[in-house]
């Protein structure tokens, strides 16, 4: 067993919409956008995560920039295949001689269908993989979020992620009750570029909507610590010409207003579907948000006021789905949860 250990390596794989995280040996060792760029004539792979992100909307006619994810499902079989490999090289778990087997934990959205999840199985194997075993994305988020999932108390977890919110609670190592909706990052981007073409007259890309987002993103205007102005710059609708903006928080809050409001509804609905002694543990322990979207300035207070209930962010939540993947890869036999 000692000895085929050394040929097997194990690693955790949040395959995100707006990133990919990879653990191995309890760390991280990529954390990278999930986007792949590809020469169109040879269909050679020119760069994968960071330095991708750096040609998307820049590209000349023979490069193309592709995110193989979408809604938190592959959108595109053959690139998330290539981008997967790729990850899996700059992880640093290849052999000296030849290549090491590797067994994979990788989380997927609750609600994918069947060919979905066979889709995902694929891609893992094509990259490599000689067992993989699937988690679904709120029960990583809570087990990476410090919550005991095989207690016999309830626990709601929201993740919101670049390409859904899944939304579930949480008891004895199973999800209850559970929602998935086509909401979370990249919709909230779709929702800033439209503010600024009709509030400034100019066009953003997605990597300027991401900035606006970070700098000045929030869910209610009366936050705190308010954010200073950001200056974007985009193309004039009217002029042609490169413009600078300022764009303020509120901007912001009034433009995220309806996305923010279609999470609270699956929120609530999720709560009304919720088994009454269930219930009362989620009343004692209050609400848990993971996922890069739970940092938008005053979301918590805002789904804390519209259910009356506490809400905690977890401790980095950008990483907590990676984190409970990888805990995840330890009890790779134990828990009852992994999809076989």
């Amino acid at each position: 067993m000692g000895l085929f250990s050394l040929f097997t390596k194990e690693i955790a794989i949040d395959l995100g919409t707006a990133n990919t995280v990879i653990l191995y040996n309890d760390k991280v060792v990529v954390d990278e956008p999930s986007i792949i760029a590809i020469q169109r004539d040879t269909n050679e792979v020119l760069a994968v995560g960071k330095h991708a992100l750096m040609m998307h909307g820049k590209t000349h006619e023979n490069v193309k920039t592709i995110r193989p994810l979408r809604d938190g499902v592959i959108a595109d079989f053959k690139s998330t295949e290539l981008m997967l490999r790729e990850f899996i090289k700059m992880a640093g778990t290849r052999g000296y001689f030849f290549p090491p087997a590797l067994k994979m934990v990788i989380c997927i959205p609750s609600c994918i269908t069947e060919v979905e999840e066979r889709a995902v199985r694929d891609s893992a194997e094509q990259s490599g993989a000689k067992e993989v075993r699937l988690i679904h994305e709120p029960m990583a988020a809570a087990i990476g979020s410090g919550i005991d999932v095989l207690d016999a108390n309830g626990n709601m977890i929201i993740d919101i992620g670049g390409g859904t919110t899944e939304i579930a609670v949480i008891s004895l190592g199973g999800i209850v009750t559970s929602k998935s909706i086509k909401t979370g990052g990249d919709e909230f981007n779709e929702e800033i570029i439209e503010c600024i073409r009709k509030t400034h007259g100019i066009n953003v890309g997605e990597a300027m909507a991401e900035k606006i987002k970070i700098a000045v993103g929030a869910a209610i205007e009366d936050i705190d610590s308010p954010p200073e102005d950001f200056e974007a710059v985009g193309h004039d609708q009217l002029q042609g010409i490169p413009r600078p903006v300022m764009v303020n928080y509120c901007e912001i809050a009034q433009a995220l207003d309806k996305s923010i409001y279609k999470i609270e509804s699956a929120v609530i609905r999720t709560l009304e579907e919720t088994l009454p002694e269930l219930s009362a543990d989620i009343y004692r322990n209050g609400i848990y948000m993971a996922g890069g979207g739970s940092l938008i300035r005053g979301l918590d207070k805002r789904i804390a006021k519209r259910t009356q209930l506490n809400v905690h962010v977890v401790s980095d939540p950008l990483k907590a789905v990676a984190r409970g993947t990888g805990i995840a890869l330890k009890n790779f036999d134990k828990f009852p949860f992994l999809i076989k």
